[in-house]
């Protein structure tokens, strides 16, 4: 197996427009691979589009102009789109490049030569969006069960792919090979839909009905059915059949794919290659749907995010950011401006880039602009700066590990807490105070080791937001093109920055926006927060209220317990409160949304036990005050005589989640 990291998007269909699920998988296939290649790891990165089919050939009919005219005319909306988005990636493929339609035809040529592709009718039906056949017992309320349209009746004779023979195999492989189809509840999903018995694949259409596609090589009156023809670009692209040297240093590659393609790829794709006797991938990785209100975006819905606004109303990096971070990989997310406010305020605004202006303004102020010199050992030592450069290199470790383990979120939120643990060690420090003592090597300590920790971080979150963080470490003064390159030599290093070189002045590098209005309120004041529903001001209260039947005593309606708001959240930090046994102040995470919780859990936890857990928390109960400290929240626990636990969830879900 090649020890370089290949990694591939789908081919995007080139009659649609780049959306924020395109956007997503695209922009996380190029930090994946970012990452790979920040840690010195051979990488190779491919996207393209899929060029034919039959809603190439309409739209082209409708323009009046040919197939490959649209294609050339309409590829560009993905190749600005990728542009603008900052994507790097290494290849480019169209299935209408001679490139791959020869390959595509050579590969039908020795299947149908060995008997593996045969002749024969088909009676079915049809979806022509979807341009797919599916039997009588596939279809849902007598429609395509993938796009809910109407089918039609075809009966005609087509070549077939004898995928049948492979289910066993496929099967077994499954079984044996656990890291293959990802997140596991994929693999259970395929592994479901291969109980029934599978059918051969039918590989083409005639071209008396569709033109636009690659002539089979056996029988020119027929083309070859567009996914047939679209999942070879895998292969294609990196030599296969034509450099075998090239093909073998790359593959196999880790597939990212939405889940709506998952039957394509974990049952047509694998069979294929075990046909043609190609190893096989090294993973396929199904992400989750991108939601808004609960509901998949989607064209016929018009409720899809169209990634040019955001990042004209946002820039990139900070786009980019958002999708990394907000998603865990293979489960779906809600997309809301409002959700992409809070964390943009929260993680970049609030702590990035408020911790790079502080470390900025105190150096130019106690050091004349210059970087510091930290203390001899101070970060081999056991105190404060040792344990802060602790934490950073955890990250740098966390960051590997994500992108291996495909939680790519994990990673970006163990470098955020390296940021956010800077800033206390800020605040513990007090540079303010050691300005004025009369050594003054503790300060060179603290501002530097708080610009070694922003240097590594920028370095770690340059595959999400090169442009940002090179301009943070450019601010730092490292020169250009490193500031640019980080490399695996410079993760490792150790006080990495020169002392003595002159820092840039402070200037916001994420500046804080506001949320959202509704265009009926523009110019209005910001909304509050809105509360639990309560009726209308009556003048007969008597009569509204005896709508309500009465309940016993201790028993609530559905409708006052509805008004109860509950949500996951993750626990970023926790520590104990001084004079007080049993109280803990934690950190949580609520989807974008930071919050403070104090709970008298301290005789049942430990601190650092708490790190990590993804507890229940009642999300709109009024904050209060609890020796002193503000606590925006409450934690779910069960209780029984001197034990209690914490109500936790269950398995991989991101926080934010409504717990119903």
């Amino acid at each position: 197996m090649s020890d370089s990291f290949y990694v591939t998007t789908p081919i995007y269909y080139v009659n649609d427009k780049p959306h924020i699920g395109h956007a997503y998988t695209t922009v996380l296939a190029d930090v994946l691979a970012g990452v790979h290649r920040l840690y010195g790891h051979p990488t190779f990165f491919l996207t393209g589009t899929d060029e034919h089919g039959q809603k190439v050939q309409d739209a082209a009919a409708k323009l009046g102009i040919t197939p490959q005219q649209h294609a050339d005319n309409t590829v560009v909306r993905f190749q600005e789109c990728w542009q603008r988005l900052g994507i790097r990636n290494d290849d480019f493929i169209r299935t209408t490049q001679p490139r791959h339609t020869a390959i595509v035809q050579e590969i039908l040529q020795d299947l149908y030569d060995r008997g593996e592709i045969y002749r024969d009718e088909y009676d079915g039906w049809y979806c022509v969006p979807d341009e797919r056949f599916f039997t009588e017992k596939d279809l849902q309320d007598g429609k395509c069960p993938l796009c809910g349209r109407p089918v039609q009746r075809v009966r005609e004779a087509n070549y077939f792919f004898r995928m049948s023979k492979y289910q066993d195999w496929l099967v077994e492989y499954i079984q044996n090979h656990p890291d293959f189809i990802q997140p596991d509840f994929r693999r259970n999903e395929t592994l479901g839909f291969l109980r029934k018995p599978l059918q051969d694949l039918c590989i083409s259409r005639p071209a008396s009905r569709l033109a636009w596609g690659i002539p089979l090589p056996f029988d020119q009156d027929y083309v070859t059915y567009v996914w047939f023809d679209a999942l070879v670009n895998y292969i294609s692209a990196i030599g296969y059949r034509r450099d075998d040297a090239r093909f073998e240093s790359l593959w196999p590659a880790v597939h990212l794919i939405g889940k709506d393609i998952l039957t394509t790829h974990t049952v047509y794709w694998p069979t294929m290659l075990k046909a043609i006797g190609v190893p096989m991938p090294r993973t396929i990785f199904a992400h989750g749907w991108w939601l808004n209100d609960k509901t998949k975006m989607s064209k016929s819905l018009g409720n899809v995010v169209n990634p040019m606004d955001m990042m004209d109303r946002y820039g990139v990096d900070a786009f980019r950011y958002f999708l990394m971070a907000e998603m865990t990989m293979g489960q779906d997310a809600a997309f809301t401006e409002d959700a992409f406010v809070r964390r943009y305020n929260a993680d970049l605004a609030n702590d990035l880039g408020n911790l790079l202006n502080r470390v900025l303004a105190m150096t130019r102020k106690y050091c004349e602009g210059k970087l510091p010199a930290p203390e001899p050992g101070a970060f081999e030592a056991e105190g404060a700066a040792g344990e802060l450069w602790g934490i950073a290199k955890q990250a740098s470790t966390a960051m590997l590990a994500s992108a291996e383990a495909y939680a790519l979120q994990d990673g970006i939120a163990a470098v955020m807490e390296a940021v956010r643990a800077t800033n206390r060690y800020l605040e513990a420090r007090q540079p303010w105070t050691q300005a004025k003592a009369a050594d003054p090597a503790p300060l060179g300590t603290t501002l530097y080791a708080a610009a070694e920790v922003l240097r590594l971080a920028a370095a770690l979150l340059s595959p999400v937001m090169a442009e940002k963080m090179t301009a943070l470490r450019v601010a730092l003064g490292l020169a250009p093109d490193v500031a640019a390159h980080p490399t695996l030599d410079e993760l490792n290093a150790v006080a990495f920055l020169a002392p003595g070189t002159p820092v840039a002045a402070p200037s916001p590098l994420f500046p804080r926006i506001d949320a959202p209005r509704p265009a009926d309120e523009a110019g209005a004041p910001a909304a509050k927060p809105v509360k639990a529903a309560t009726p209308a001001a009556s003048p007969k209260p008597a009569k509204a209220e005896s709508k309500v039947p009465s309940l016993p005593e201790g028993v609530i309606s559905y409708e006052t317990f509805s008004q109860v708001q509950l949500r996951s959240a993750k626990i970023m930090a926790a520590e104990p409160i001084e004079g007080t046994a049993k109280l803990l102040k934690l950190n949580v995470m609520m989807g974008a949304e930071r919050r403070q919780i104090v709970a008298g859990i301290a005789l049942y936890y430990k601190p650092e036990e708490l790190i990590g857990k993804t507890v229940v928390v009642v999300a709109n109960l009024a904050p209060i005050k609890l020796r002193g400290i503000e606590s925006q929240g409450m934690l779910l626990a069960a209780s029984l005589g001197e034990r209690l636990r914490l109500v936790t969830i269950d398995g991989d879900l991101a926080s934010g989640a409504i717990v119903k």
